[in-house]
């Protein structure tokens, strides 16, 4: 059984902050150990490239800490693809892995995905649409991995500036604070000592992830936080503040569909042995001209497989 904490006791000590972690200590506490970052990517050519750069330069070539940069484009209409390329990074089109198994649209299929070509024992999962990259956001996460044996999984939280006006100092975003943490004091309490579980940055034992079931699209994030905190165990997981983030900010159609996945999300986890398929329907409002339109918006969410399974079937 894993080991039981309590969530107030877990976050005083088991929330860190990027500027405890040195890349020189790391390289020297890493051993044998590979550390692959992972970036999954949909029309980002304008941030990918200083993202890889910022990484290539300073994690690989000034120290030895990443091995590896494999950036997973899904469905990119822009040069997000070459771009990411050029600087630095292995490029995989999310539709040429695991073609046998077919294709499916969203982030947590490109999340997925990229576990079957990661070659390290540690992976870091980045969003690749932050702007003023630091190479701290790499130090900040696998720093607790590869200096506390005990830890499994550590999730990112920042603040986040709108595009005008002073930062967030604490929360998550929208979603996470309307929607998302009332259903985890609800469903899955012992998360509730996360700050932004819908964060799309973390790191993690590959071992681990590769043992649990991918949710589909923004569902994704915290499915991976039920099923790791149900395997693990709250002492296995940890955060790391990375202070400020900017990145682009959704509009509330897009949130709207987020919310759908993210409760989706839930329910899946809620029966973990059932069909592996949730279908929600929301009713959205559009001014078209002088006139407010009604209509109905339906979205699937889905499960991938554990990829331990997929990988030991080929």
């Amino acid at each position: 059984m894993p080991e039981q904490v309590d969530v107030s006791t877990w976050f005083d000590t088991h929330t860190y902050r990027a500027d405890q972690f040195d890349a020189a200590t790391l390289v020297a506490a890493k051993g044998g150990r590979g550390i692959s970052v992972l970036i999954p990517a949909k029309d980002e050519a304008a941030t990918i490239g200083p993202i890889v750069t910022t990484l290539r330069t300073e994690l690989m070539q000034q120290c030895a800490l990443v091995d590896e940069i494999i950036v997973i484009d899904s469905h990119s209409a822009d040069d997000t693809a070459a771009i990411a390329r050029d600087a630095g990074a292995q490029v995989f089109h999310v539709d040429d892995l695991l073609p046998e198994l077919g294709g499916r649209p969203g982030k947590g299929e490109a999340m997925w995905k990229a576990l079957a070509v990661m070659s390290g024992d540690i992976g870091v999962y980045l969003d690749a649409d932050v702007e003023d990259f630091t190479a701290d956001f790499v130090t900040g996460l696998v720093g607790p991995l590869l200096l506390e044996e005990d830890l499994a999984f550590v999730k990112a939280f920042y603040d986040r500036p709108w595009s005008s006006g002073p930062p967030r100092s604490s929360g998550g975003g929208r979603v996470t604070e309307l929607v998302a943490r009332p259903l985890i004091l609800e469903r899955a309490p012992r998360l509730a000592g996360f700050v932004q579980p819908l964060a799309g940055e973390c790191a993690f034992r590959a071992d681990v992830l590769r043992s649990i079931p991918f949710v589909s699209h923004y569902g994704v994030d915290i499915g991976l936080m039920i099923d790791v905190e149900r395997r693990e165990g709250l002492a296995a997981m940890a955060q790391v503040d990375l202070g400020l983030r900017r990145h682009r900010h959704q509009d509330l159609a897009a949130l709207s569909a987020m919310t759908q996945h993210v409760r989706a999300a839930f329910d899946l986890r809620a029966e973990p042995d059932g069909p592996g398929v949730v279908e929600s329907t929301a009713v959205v409002f559009a001014r078209v001209g002088s006139r407010m339109q009604m209509s109905e918006r339906t979205v699937t969410t889905a499960e991938r497989p554990p990829m331990r399974d997929v990988l030991g079937e080929r």
